[in-house]
């Protein structure tokens, strides 16, 4: 016997669409890559810049990181951000003021994130491992500014990835040794002496406190290369 549609609950109407199960979520994480994958292999060579969304334009280290992106854009490459405000946003400003693209990989979370004004293309992200996968595949060299957990989250994948050789070396640069230090100093006295990482482990990334810098140590990894 078939019940009445009306007698069907909407619980159990919910819990029969299968646009709501898992097995249908793949299709939307094969949509973010594919989109991904097929905007981001044309923009040839670029540079993905990490940092705080909460450094407010007057502060030292926005003045920096856009510095720092107008002189990696002026070398020829394109800067890739998380869209965001903060130092993503000095990020893209910079790469506008260099006259390179701008481009900008957004989220979206709960408090929705909206891309900055200096963004020249942006890809929107529903999944977090799939954005990451972005910053990865298509830079060059990755930047990491001061900034909070989400920084340091893509600052340590890039180093375990490499270490696992589950991706080919390049160069990742923590800008700023004043406020690296602390976390420096915790790496090598604790977690190199207990034996968790090797020297080679923690010559995988470099620290340099100059804009320029920046730029000649991504010349310099490639250069041999």
């Amino acid at each position: 016997m078939v019940k009445n549609k009306s007698c069907v609950s909407k619980d159990m109407l919910e819990k029969e669409d299968f646009t709501k199960e898992d097995t249908w979520r793949i299709f939307r994480i094969m949509s973010e890559f594919v989109d991904g994958f097929e905007v981001l292999s044309k923009v040839g060579k670029a540079v993905t810049i990490f940092g705080s969304a909460r450094s407010k334009p007057d502060t030292k280290f926005y003045k920096l990181a856009e510095e720092i992106a107008y002189h990696i854009a002026k070398a020829g490459f394109a800067i890739i951000t998380g869209s965001g405000p903060g130092l993503m946003e000095a990020a893209n400003k910079g790469a506008r003021r260099g006259k390179g693209l701008s481009i900008g990989l957004n989220i979206h979370l709960p408090c929705e994130q909206k891309p900055n004004k200096y963004v020249d293309m942006v890809l929107g992200f529903r999944y977090f491992f799939v954005r990451k996968v972005m910053f990865v595949k298509y830079a060059k060299a990755f930047v990491i500014l001061p900034g909070g957990f989400g920084t340091l989250d893509e600052f340590f994948e890039a180093i375990t990835l490499i270490q696992t050789q589950r991706i080919a070396k390049f160069p990742v640069i923590l800008f700023n040794s004043q406020y690296w230090k602390p976390l420096l100093e915790w790496l090598k006295k604790t977690v190199y002496r207990h034996g968790n990482v090797n020297q080679k482990d923690l010559d995988i990334f470099i620290v340099v406190d100059d804009p320029k810098d920046v730029v000649k140590a991504i010349k310099k990894f490639y250069a041999t290369r």
